[in-house]
């Protein structure tokens, strides 16, 4: 049963910044774990499931999941900012981007963040992921605008100003870039999934038949890598950049997929490394974004949360969140691992 002072809690962090900014979820508010307290007063949610012991070295003793903030229409695409210890995170349907700061209430940082457009209309039109690239800006994956582009403006000072840097493969327009990584390079790897138009792979404004895996190269030519994957999604690599990690989101083959990054940075030889196709309807979510960390640990979103896998994709554990998990970024030094999972914002420690 909730109680007075959970609802207190959760008013104090919930980002209810105004009804005509957000439609916040009809879910109520997760009611409190019970066990120790969280660790800086936050409510928490769920559970955190071992699998092998192996994730005691990687998450610390009674490590709990906090909710830091609620509402959202669907949360996706957390960045951190390290320079300002401050988290941005992307709501698609509302067309914006939040910025999160440890004690304070979640707030709209940029709006409009991924359509800017006049014309109304509906669906999954805001930004996707978000990334900083080398010299500090602000990259997104713009789902209604169909293309990538970086804010033109300084992080502390946000406008709804884009460059683009790529809209196009062979003249044709993205369906709705979804995920990307940057490669050592100074290339970005990107998903091209439908999620961004209207009516998805029958939207008459389509023009890729497909759904690809492109790569940016620094001097603006796109290259297609991948096309037979039917829904790419969440996108990473191998600390030593040899495997590229690509989630396929379509319940029908709900995978993750390793490829070898040959010498020219092209995929190869890609192999299932998990599939999760048999939890799909048992557990929320499906195989979405995912991170990397610097041990080759991949910490990836699919059903029932957050999976953590070996490289060889050995499930070490699971970080279960209860809601349909959509990705996740580390923070605070690799602290941290931040998580959006459909309304919500959570956060669970890592041993640094």
């Amino acid at each position: 049963m909730r109680t007075t002072l959970l609802l207190s809690l959760l008013a104090l962090w919930a980002c209810n910044s105004s009804s005509s900014e957000q439609a916040p979820s009809e879910e109520t508010p997760p009611p409190a774990e019970t066990g120790p307290p969280p660790r800086v007063g936050y409510p928490t949610i769920g559970s955190i499931e071992v699998l092998d012991p192996a994730l005691n070295t990687l998450l610390p003793p009674g490590a709990e999941i906090e909710v830091l903030a609620y509402g959202f229409q669907w949360a996706e695409g957390p960045v951190w900012v390290e320079p300002g210890g401050y988290l941005l995170f992307s709501d698609i349907p509302a067309n914006a981007v939040y910025r999160w700061d440890e004690g304070k209430p979640a707030r709209i940082y940029l709006k409009p963040s991924g359509y800017t457009g006049t014309a109304e209309r509906g669906g999954e039109m805001g930004a996707n992921a978000l990334l900083l690239d080398q010299q500090g800006r602000l990259v997104l994956c713009q789902h209604g605008d169909r293309r990538l582009a970086y804010m033109d403006a300084p992080l502390n000072e946000p406008q709804a100003v884009f460059v683009t840097l790529a809209d196009k493969w062979q003249g044709k327009r993205f369906n709705s870039p979804n995920d990307a990584a940057f490669h050592s390079s100074g290339a970005i790897y990107f998903t091209d999934p439908p999620y961004g138009l209207e009516k998805q792979e029958r939207d008459p404004a389509r023009e890729i038949p497909f759904q690809g895996v492109y790569r940016l190269l620094p001097d603006g030519t796109v290259e297609l890598l991948i096309r037979d994957l039917t829904r790419p999604n969440g996108i990473a690599f191998s600390p030593d950049e040899n495997t590229l990690y690509v989630a396929n989101s379509d319940p029908k083959r709900a995978v993750i997929m390793a490829y070898e990054v040959d010498e020219d940075g092209k995929p190869r030889n890609g192999r299932v490394l998990r599939d999760f196709t048999d939890l799909v309807g048992k557990e929320p979510g499906l195989p979405d974004g995912m991170k990397v960390n610097k041990g080759g640990i991949l910490f990836a979103t699919a059903p029932g949360g957050v999976w953590v896998l070996s490289p060889e994709g050995k499930a070490l554990g699971v970080i279960r969140t209860t809601h349909a998990t959509a990705n996740c970024a580390f923070g605070n030094g690799g602290r941290m691992l931040y998580m959006t999972a459909s309304s919500y914002l959570l956060r669970v420690p890592l041993k640094g």
